[in-house]
């Protein structure tokens, strides 16, 4: 048979599936099967593909369909697996501003005995990639062959890298054509895509923090408590371990965005600083998770332990030894010098008395984005020293001309971002009530207040 007929074959097929999600019916498991085989091997056009992602962005799909493509998505290009001998976990945030969490539930996590082989991404848009962030440090190998990768977590514990340029190779086609078709908001397709990825690196046990707010791709709390329960049910079908945070993103988390600040503001939280900060409760708390998942112990005494290791130095020593194995200069860890310096600095002074309320999450990370710190493409560079560094929090009493914030930058003239950075922030003439920052818990068949 010729290729051509092939062709015709499939896309035969395709119409089929197309007008069977098109009137509300659930597709089966080989009809899953046969699309995502076909987007891999290119036998499938991409106006069908599209189709079929609006039929599922306007029906939706059912927990045993999203389930079954997420599986199958998973397995569409390599996939990790591990030896019995390590307790494998993973962490996964949907995205926010000042969002260095990562570098401080791994490292807790590798504290306390467990294997922590993570494949992160790079930052894109207004919020930060953990991997742009540990590039940061002058020597850091983050592009790696699963052979080093493998290595290096069984020496330390702990690696992480940049992702496996095949893994998942379905959803960088799906993402791509979802991007352009404004299918991205379907909760399915948020899901199976974040998870078909998680599945495929390979960890047992995985805790997620999904946030929500301005800052936030679920704005609202009840759509990422909606995510949450999908990425939980997805998880624990597929046999692992999972359990969500919903955590709020309508300010950035920590003091420090960008990249190297990041870094600086997440190694203070591993010396034992910072505690009680919203960076400290977020990271204890995820961290929590992972050991209670894999120890059984109850979410109290776990998060007592992570604390333990924040308070013995045991977690910063942990990270000192990965930035070791993967080429870095932990020395620079201890007293910053060695990370790229900006050119230039701005601040941001309040222009009135009172205490600020809020600083818009989104605005402040685009403006980071602008100075340097971020892309508004793949192919753009990054300045590592880019970025903003929170002189006052939301709920801080601040006076007129007191500085609110610092501005980092290669770039001179920051007229226009010091003036869009003061249209995020919101004033006060009397003190509001402390918002919650973590809104709830979602395991297996159950959501409760956190």
């Amino acid at each position: 048979m010729n290729i051509s007929l092939l062709k015709d074959v499939s896309a035969m097929k395709m119409f089929d599936i197309i007008a069977r999600k098109r009137d509300g019916k659930a597709l089966t498991y080989e009809e899953l099967e046969f699309f995502v085989k076909g987007i891999v091997d290119k036998k499938i056009p991409d106006y069908q593909i599209t189709a079929l992602l609006m039929a599922i962005f306007l029906n939706g799909m059912s927990k045993k369909e999203t389930s079954e493509l997420c599986m199958l998505m998973a397995g569409s290009g390599d996939v990790l697996t591990f030896s019995d001998e390590f307790i494998t976990v993973d962490k996964h945030s949907t995205g926010g501003v000042g969002d260095k969490t990562s570098l401080i539930v791994a490292p807790i996590a590798a504290a306390c005995g467990l294997t922590v082989a993570k494949m992160s991404g790079r930052g894109l848009g207004h919020t930060g990639g953990t991997v742009d962030k540990l590039e940061s440090i002058p020597g850091m190998i983050m592009d790696m062959s699963i052979e080093r990768f493998e290595q290096n977590y069984k020496k330390t514990g702990l690696c992480i890298s940049g992702q496996s340029g095949n893994m998942v190779p379905a959803d960088k086609i799906l993402y791509a054509l979802r991007d352009v078709t404004a299918t991205i908001s379907s909760i399915p397709l948020i899901a199976t895509s974040i998870m078909s990825k998680k599945l495929a690196a390979g960890a047992k046990n995985i805790v997620l923090d999904v946030k929500t707010g301005s800052g936030a791709f679920m704005e609202q709390p009840e759509e990422a408590f909606d995510l949450a329960e999908k990425m939980v049910e997805i998880g624990i079908a597929n046999g692992r371990n999972v359990s969500a945070l919903v955590t709020m993103m309508d300010n950035p988390l920590g003091r420090a965005i960008g990249n190297s600040i990041e870094v600086i503001e997440a190694v203070e939280v591993l010396k034992g600083m910072h505690v009680g900060s919203d960076l400290y409760q977020v990271s204890v708390a995820l961290a929590a998770e992972l050991i209670q998942m894999t120890s059984g112990k109850t979410i109290g005494e776990a998060t007592e332990t992570a604390r333990k290791k924040l308070k013995d130095g045991s977690a910063y020593d942990k990270l000192c030894e990965m930035v070791k194995t993967q080429g870095g200069d932990p020395g620079i860890l201890d007293n910053y010098k060695g990370f790229k310096e900006p050119l230039y600095m701005h601040e941001v002074k309040s222009p009135e008395d009172g205490f600020l309320v809020s600083v818009d999450a989104r605005t402040i990370g685009v403006v980071s984005m602008n100075l340097g710190a971020g892309r508004s493409k793949k192919t753009d560079p990054i300045d590592y020293s880019a970025g903003i560094k929170l002189v006052k929090k939301p709920g801080e009493e601040i006076k007129e001309g007191e500085t609110i914030a610092v501005l980092y930058s290669d770039i001179e003239d920051m007229t226009e971002q010091q003036a869009t950075f003061l249209k995020a922030c919101e004033f006060s003439d009397t003190r509001l009530p402390e918002r919650r920052l973590i809104l709830g818990r979602v395991t297996k068949g159950k959501t409760e207040e956190y």
